[in-house]
Formats: C-alpha cells, structure tokens, sequence
C-alpha cells in the first residue's frame, strides 16, 4: 500500500464511490437546528467538521456541539476545523446558552466535544466541565457523551473535566500508530491518548469510555488490529470506524476508499474477537454517530440502574450495624 502524502495544492481529491454520495442536507428540523445554533453563535462540529452525516443526525433532532470556539490550537491534517491562536478566548456565557439549546429541544442524549485549547493553562477543562454540568443541569437524565481534548497528558486537567458528570468520555486515536504523525499534530500522540482513556476508567469506572479510527489513510490490516488491540487493553468499550474522507485539497489526501464490507468485517473483530461492548463500523461512520448513540444510552441506563442497586445494597448493610459501633479503616 502506498505511503501517506499530500496532494499538490491544485491537485482533486479522489473520486469518491457511489457508496460515499449522500444526499445534501434537508427537511424542517435541520433547519430548525441551523437557526437556533446560527442565533446563539454556537459551533457544531457537524458544521466546522463537513460531516457526511449531519442531514440524518439533524433531521432526527441530535447534533455535536463544538464548545470553546471554532479555532483549534493544533493542525491536524485530516481535520477541516480552522487552527490558529484564540489567545485565551472563551465565552463565558457558552454554558447557559448550551443550557438553554437543550432545555428547548428536549432531547435526551447530546454530544459535547471541542477543539484543543493549548492556550489555556488547563487546556479548557474547566470551561467545557462547566458546560457539561450546565446541559445536564438543564434537563435531568440527559445523557451526555463528551469527546475530549488530550490536555497533554495532564491527569488533573482530566480529573476536572470528569468532575462535570459525561456519561460517556471519548478520545479518538484517529489512525494506527505509524501513521499518528503526519496524520496528527505533533502534540498529539498515540500513547498518550491511550493512556488518557486508562485513566478515565481509573478515575471513573463506571463512565463508558470510547474511541474513533479513520481507515482509507494508507494503514495496514495488521496495524489496525493491533490499534484495536491496544485500545480494548486500555479499558475502551465503544469504538467507531469511518472512512477518512479529504476535506480540501491542503489536507492529506485518501489513499483508498475501504468497501462496506471491510467494515463489516472489522466490527465483527471488534465485538466478537476483541470484546468491545459496540463498534459502529461503516464508510459514513464518525465519532458521534448516531447508530452508537442508542447503545450508549441504554448502556448508560442500564450502569445507572446497577450503581443505585449497589447504594441501596450498601445502605441496607449499614442499617444492620450497631448505632454504637464506629469505624476507623
């Protein structure tokens, strides 16, 4: 398989196969959605990122909101998000106006994500905590699912956004580990973001974690298996896989369209070989996507269920002790 490169800056991207064509975005919900983000100047990451999939996810009223602005601080070369230096900005009132999104649309299942803030001294994580806490706040029992910045490796920053109660973390290693550079900022790394979604299950074990691969950037089979892998061994128990489509022709460009059936054949690996909970598995697939989203919330349900279980098992335990009785361990 040919190595990874760019194309020239007037070179097109590949034909895409008829399997890739979608439809353009319609019907009154999207628009709806388009409106409401468009007047309280909130980025979606449906927009900023040109995904193939935001017509379905509008139309059935779910969208990935993009919190802390639409500048990253790091040049991704697979990503359409701007990069540049937001020197320190943040909308203050970004919670409330998340907060107040959700209380209208009345879902029960959102996605927050966000672009790395390496300007900041805790690379945002108190800012995006707060607007977790701000949604969840605003409608009792939503689910939310956070895919989160690595803030270099930084396990406090990691403790303070966990404090904001996602339901579900995400950290995407993108691409095989031979390819995390070019493909990824050099600040990113593929241990690091492995490490980082070990520690979520360490600081919160019953948070649901999860994690993306792009295929079609010139990896090999043996090299995703092995990402696959490593990722399961690090505690992950959702995993998507999509095509990497090339967002302009300044982006790396794709090296092959994968056939749907490849897909399939990974998320069987996935699931029945490797142990992972779900694996969203196909050419239109994204990190955020909505086949993953009914699983993850009955997942979360059904985690929710089992620790109230165990509170009030915990409880009826300490009911049977002497009043008198007192405990030092």
């Amino acid at each position: 398989m040919n190595a990874i490169s760019s194309t020239a800056p007037n070179a097109q991207p590949t034909r895409k196969p008829d399997w890739l064509k979608m439809r353009p975005p319609t019907g009154e919900r999207y628009f709806e959605l388009k409106q409401i983000t468009k007047s309280l100047e909130l980025a979606t990451v449906c927009e900023e990122a040109r995904c193939p999939n935001i017509g379905e996810c509008w139309a059935g009223g779910t969208a990935t909101f993009m919190v802390m602005g639409d500048t990253c601080t790091r040049g991704c070369r697979f990503c359409a998000v701007k990069t540049g230096n937001p020197n320190g900005w943040l909308d203050a009132e970004e919670p409330e106006k998340l907060a107040k999104v959700v209380a209208a649309a009345k879902w029960d299942y959102i996605v927050l994500t966000s672009v790395d803030r390496d300007d900041l001294p805790d690379g945002g994580a108190a800012h995006f905590a707060r607007c977790i806490a701000a949604v969840k706040s605003a409608r009792p029992g939503l689910i939310v699912e956070a895919l989160i910045p690595d803030f270099q490796g930084n396990p406090q920053h990691l403790k303070t956004l966990i404090a904001g109660g996602a339901d579900v973390l995400a950290q995407n290693i993108e691409t095989v580990e031979r390819l995390t550079h070019p493909v990824r900022d050099r600040r990113a790394g593929y241990q690091q973001t492995l490490t980082l979604l070990q520690r979520i299950k360490e600081f919160a074990p019953d948070v649901i974690t999860k994690s993306s691969i792009m295929l079609g950037l010139g990896e090999q089979d043996d090299e995703v298996l092995q990402c696959m892998t490593d990722l399961r061994a690090h505690g992950v128990e959702l995993l998507t896989l999509g095509q990497y489509l090339q967002p302009t022709t300044k982006h790396l460009r794709v090296e092959r369209f994968i056939n749907p059936d490849e897909f399939n054949h990974w998320q069987g690996i996935a699931e029945k070989d490797l142990g992972f909970l779900y694996c969203a598995s196909g050419p239109l697939v994204r990190s955020s996507y909505r086949a993953g989203e009914f699983f993850a919330k009955n997942l979360v349900r059904e985690r929710s269920q089992g620790l109230e279980t165990r509170k009030t098992e915990n409880l009826n335990t300490s009911s049977d002790h002497d009043p008198g009785e007192t405990c030092n361990g």
